[in-house]
């Protein structure tokens, strides 16, 4: 990637996102544009990309998800392409649509990609054209409860009854019995149509305790599609990840071999372009696995994959999106050494609502092989309108014990104070036996922490916490301002423009 793919890239997203991909840009000799709302006026992507535009008001709906108002800046900043990030826009194919229609380059898959895939019906029919493995279920969608009752007969108890169209934990019910079924569809359907204004669903036979196992994938406009094998995300709670890791302690390698050539198969059924995700159920038991989708963009957790296989995958999107082949083939993608990743968010650990307000302290981990993908400072205020993770601490060791280790020592010495975090749980989670010795799977936190004991909030009686908490509060209180980071003090405005004062 030795001439610059494009001139200019603007990203239309915020957080540590839009700080990781402006990094990507800087690093490639890309002008990077940033976007923001009036809540991320603040934001740390703003100051550091080589230009900021205003957007509109804090609500998503009327400016991330404004993509009039993204290509309107696109236009104007002189933008020849557009990193979508994950979220928002990511998976929009009116938007994808819309920025060809400009002559702009959307950095993701094609409209087709995304339309194949994002209905997990017609994305079911793919994957059984294509030979991939699905779980016993339905054929399409069910329309009556009498449909739903046949198939029961056929599959036996217990089941899920899916949306079509959903995500994210909304229209998905676990059925065990007869009499759970008819309000459990008819609940499904409703939440479908209110969520997704799509009411269609599915059946599926549902897997106990079962392991939740993504394969990385990459294609490109040459018809060449690889896979970077797998990441763990079976510690998660209503459905949405809090620890990753790669790879999994639990898939033997004949198994991982399976996985990825299914999922390269599955990828190129579709003339996949660009970094996409195939999701697994994986059960535990059987060591059996059945594709669940697809997510038709780059993952929260994609930085555990770029520590076990060194391949920066932001620089890849980019570099496919100019039409370029991959840089790297199959044959050159290898496994090193083990990694996982913690979602830090701003909510209370003991209730896992949300909870914004103002950072008074910040002191992000350091050392030796650890990342930090955060958007967090003394002084920010995190908003209330958006995800509640703020940060990713991401640990990579020559073992799996030595990458746990090296996250514990990492949370001991993260400080964030204004607000609550989840920490603590993090902490709680990393000592657990069941994490310990790989057998946890998607009912770990359910089971084991969905009410936490107040005595586990322990942080606070930390030495290590207690120490560098002072010494952060000391520095704020040393600046006139802590609203501000002391990088701004080397921009100044120019319009609606961020450029770096000389």
């Amino acid at each position: 990637m030795i001439t610059p793919p494009f001139k200019k890239i603007l990203i239309a997203n915020r957080g540590e996102i839009a700080i990781r991909i402006t990094r990507a840009c800087r690093e490639l000799g890309i002008g990077s544009v940033a976007v923001f709302s009036d809540a991320d006026r603040d934001s740390l992507h703003v100051f550091l990309a080589d230009e900021a535009y205003h957007i509109g008001p804090s609500p998503s709906k009327e400016s991330y998800l404004n993509y009039r108002k993204i290509l309107d800046v696109a236009k104007q900043s002189g933008a020849d392409a557009i990193h979508p990030g994950y979220g928002f826009l990511s998976e929009n194919p009116t938007f994808a649509r819309a920025c060809k229609e400009a002559g702009i380059v959307f950095i993701g898959p094609t409209p087709e990609n995304m339309e194949a895939m994002g209905d997990k019906l017609s994305a079911k029919a793919q994957m059984k054209k294509a030979g991939v493995p699905l779980v016993p279920g339905s054929d399409g969608a069910i329309e009556t409860i009498e449909e739903a009752q046949e198939v029961v007969k056929k599959i036996g108890y217990p089941i899920i009854i899916k949306a079509s169209a959903g995500g994210g934990g909304k229209g998905m019910r676990v059925v065990r019995a007869d009499h759970e079924l008819e309000s459990a569809f008819r609940a499904c359907r409703s939440e479908g149509l209110n969520y997704f204004a799509n009411p269609a669903v599915y059946i599926e036979r549902f897997i106990n305790d079962p392991k939740h196992i993504e394969i990385q994938v990459f294609g490109d406009t040459h018809g060449n599609v690889v896979h970077l094998f797998e990441r763990e995300c079976s510690v998660q709670r209503r459905h949405q990840k809090i620890i990753e890791e790669s790879p999994s302690p639990s898939v033997p390698n004949d198994v991982r071999l399976k996985m990825g050539d299914a999922s390269v198969k599955a990828a190129k059924s579709i003339n996949y372009i660009g970094a996409g995700t195939i999701e697994f159920i994986f059960d535990n038991k059987t060591k059996e696995f059945f594709f669940m989708e697809m997510n038709t963009r780059l993952q929260v957790e994609h930085p555990i994959t770029e520590q076990v296989t060194g391949h920066d995958l932001v620089k890849e999107q980019i570099w496919v999106a100019k039409g370029n082949p991959l840089s790297f083939t199959q044959d050159e993608v290898k496994q090193t050494g083990h990694a996982i990743e913690a979602r830090i968010c701003a909510e209370d650990p003991e209730t896992y609502q949300p909870h914004p307000g103002v950072i008074r302290a910040c002191r992000h981990p350091q050392g030796p092989f650890l990342r930090m993908d955060s958007y967090a400072y003394p002084g920010y205020e995190v908003p209330i309108y958006y995800d509640p993770m703020i940060a990713k601490v991401i640990t990579w060791g020559d073992t799996r014990e030595e990458a746990i280790d090296r996250m514990e020592r990492a949370l001991s010495e993260f400080v964030l104070t204004g607000i609550k975090t989840n920490i603590v749980l993090h902490k709680t989670i990393l000592q657990h036996p069941k994490f310990l010795d790989g057998s946890y799977t998607t009912q770990f936190i359910e089971k084991n922490f969905e009410v936490l004991e107040p005595e586990i909030f322990k942080e606070i009686e930390d030495p290590l916490f207690l120490i560098s908490a002072a010494i952060t509060a000391y520095q704020d209180r040393q600046s006139k301002d802590v609203r501000r980071l002391n990088v701004a003090s080397n921009w100044r405005r120019i319009g609606r423009k961020m450029q770096l004062r000389t």
